[in-house]
């Protein structure tokens, strides 16, 4: 074996090296990409429902209210909205008695503006069936949502993990599973 190839090598790794501390130097003065998204100005549910609705902020702050506490980075956090159920139960979605039979095979796919998804079993969002207490919440702590959030977030209180709590939430979609 030769010298050259190491000498090579190394040169490479060198070049490589400074590249890569060059766009870390780079990557420390600017901001993370985030794409720009519109908050929603409506809530739609649609789907498997017999009434598609399409609420305002007003919509749902007249619709009866329920408060949820969540531990976030080691402190409570109290959310403030309308039980997903609720909302469904309105919009004529399988909850309460009728949902037995053929209906518990239906599932919500609540929607964020910036393309999130999360998926909840028709069953965890009736009260009725689990008291999960899964609400469309418009506050946090007594205040409006942050902008990065709301105006609508889907806060799960019984999840370990906040992965399906939905911020900027502007559609749940009913669907039921085919036979």
């Amino acid at each position: 074996m030769t010298r050259r190839p190491f000498v090579t090598t190394l040169a490479l790794a060198a070049l490589l090296g400074g590249a890569i501390i060059a766009q870390a130097g780079q990557g420390a003065t600017q901001k993370p990409a985030v794409p720009d998204v519109a908050a929603p100005t409506s809530l739609a549910i649609g789907g498997a429902v017999k009434t598609p609705l399409t609420l305002s902020p007003a919509d749902l702050k007249a619709m009866p209210r329920t408060k949820v506490q969540v531990q976030d980075e080691g402190r409570t956090v109290t959310y403030e909205g309308v039980l997903v159920g609720e909302v469904l139960q309105r919009a004529g979605a399988p909850v309460g008695p009728a949902l037995r039979g053929d209906a518990v095979a239906s599932y919500v796919v609540a929607h964020a503006a910036d393309g999130y998804r999360a998926v909840y079993s028709m069953a965890e969002v009736d009260n009725g069936f689990v008291p999960n207490d899964v609400i469309i919440a418009d506050t946090v702590d007594g205040k409006p949502l942050f902008s990065y959030q709301g105006p609508w977030r889907l806060v799960a209180p019984r999840d370990t993990r906040g992965a399906r709590s939905v911020r900027l939430l502007n559609r749940l979609e009913v669907v039921r599973v085919p036979k």
